[in-house]
């Protein structure tokens, strides 16, 4: 394991480029076993969720060129196996998305349940309901699941939740079932948008993209493209709220303004200063506020990928806040991190916490629960006064791009220790 040294105090100021966006190069790369011609991804994000999607698609036969580069060549003409890797399925929660990819191409699927992030055990019975309303038959021995379909067939699919990896699966199934499929209460995330684009360009024929009512018309054959991911939503988001919190003046290049204003709208009710030029956003010294309570919701309310910063944030804000995260019981689990360095914050249960506030944070030395509250704990250790060691960052790295490299550049002492 590796760890984070870190000296706070310093106001970040700078410059920095968002990477491409997690949620939407992942299930680009599963759309690319569709195809047996060549795709190539770019604006591909540095991070260790696409090497081991890459690693269990290289497993099951896939070519894959430039894999740990911001350009991807992927090649699935050779695919020769349904089964996942159980070892390398247990590290990423997004390895499910495979599931509608190789039950087009082999009529099965076998996969162990999905790992991840350890904020509560997500089930995956929405994939599972949502691809049988298709034809498929699944079996369930433990936590091993095998799926098997002659043929997939278009039908009207209602989500039970709007969940993103469930549309994603369904919608990565459908494009080369039989007939028509409409999916009611489809996720409609910037990611969702951006796979349906990718698809479209492959030769898919989907209609709806980016609302809760998608409808696919199944095509006879996939052709190979090319597609530039879309900027992550959720690290602008991340980086204005490391400015705002350590008094900087940073210039955020390349984010997409329509993906973000669920975000900003926060931001802004809490006194964060920010102006788009171009695509870019400037965030500027800010005087922060509390604000009454923060709901995250499905898209477009504020996004339970961001609630941990904003906690941080909180902390440095003048009045009380309510923070209400009802999707995952253990997102709130890592503000005892927080409380060890003098935040003041009040767990009311797993998915509420009231932080009062301002609070000067003094420097601590923490392990990294996952990949967003790891995040949140460095812009922590940003703020606060004196040293900080962040352990387990590898899970930070999970999801964000060469972050000590860019922090770095921004004026932060940061220095990452094997």
């Amino acid at each position: 394991m590796a760890k984070f040294e870190i000296e706070g105090g310093i106001p970040l100021k700078g410059k920095i480029k968002v990477a491409g966006n997690k949620n939407a190069v992942l299930p680009c790369m599963a759309a690319c076993i569709l195809t047996d011609e060549t795709c190539v991804l770019e604006n591909v994000p540095q991070i260790a969720d696409v090497l081991v999607l890459g690693k269990i698609m290289q497993k099951l036969g896939a070519k894959l060129e430039g894999l740990g580069t911001s350009r991807l060549i992927i090649n699935c003409k050779n695919i020769h196996s349904f089964e996942l890797d159980p070892d390398l399925v247990s590290q990423l929660r997004a390895s499910v998305l495979l599931c509608g990819p190789l039950l087009w191409r082999f009529g099965k699927a076998s996969f162990r349940h999905p790992g991840g992030d350890v904020i509560g055990r997500r089930s995956i019975q929405t994939h599972i309901s949502a691809l049988s309303s298709l034809g498929v038959k699944f079996h369930r021995k433990f936590d091993d699941y095998s799926g098997e379909a002659k043929k997939m067939r278009g039908r009207q699919v209602f989500l039970d939740e709007a969940s993103v990896t469930a549309t994603e699966n369904v919608i990565l199934a459908a494009v080369l079932a039989l007939g028509k499929t409409v999916i009611k209460n489809a996720a409609s995330e910037p990611h969702v948008t951006d796979l349906c684009r990718f698809l479209t360009k492959m030769g898919a024929g989907i209609t709806g993209a980016g609302s809760n009512l998608l409808e696919i018309n199944g095509m006879v054959k996939l052709k190979g493209a090319r597609h530039e991911v879309s900027p992550d939503n959720i690290e602008v988001g991340t980086f204005a709220i490391a400015a705002a919190v350590t008094g900087g003046e940073i210039e955020i290049i390349n984010g997409e303004k329509d993906d973000l204003d669920p975000i900003l709208n926060v931001l802004a009710k809490m006194g964060v200063k920010t102006k788009f030029k171009n695509k870019n956003l400037l965030v500027f010294p800010s005087k922060l506020k509390a604000i009454s309570k923060v709901t995250t919701g499905i898209w477009p309310a504020f996004p339970t990928d961001l609630m941990s910063c904003l906690i941080v944030l909180a902390t440095q804000a003048k009045g009380i806040t309510l923070l209400h995260d009802w999707m995952y019981e253990s997102r709130m689990f890592f503000v005892d991190k927080l409380i060890s360095m003098g935040a003041n914050v009040t767990i009311a249960d797993p998915h509420r916490v009231l932080v009062y506030g301002p609070t000067r944070l003094r420097g601590q030395v923490l392990d990294t629960p996952d990949i967003r509250a790891g995040m949140a704990l460095i812009l922590a250790a940003l703020v606060a006064r004196g040293a900080s060691i962040i352990d387990k960052i590898e899970l930070v790295e999970r999801g964000y791009e060469r972050i000590e490299e860019r922090l770095k550049n921004l004026g932060a002492k940061i220095k990452k220790v094997e």
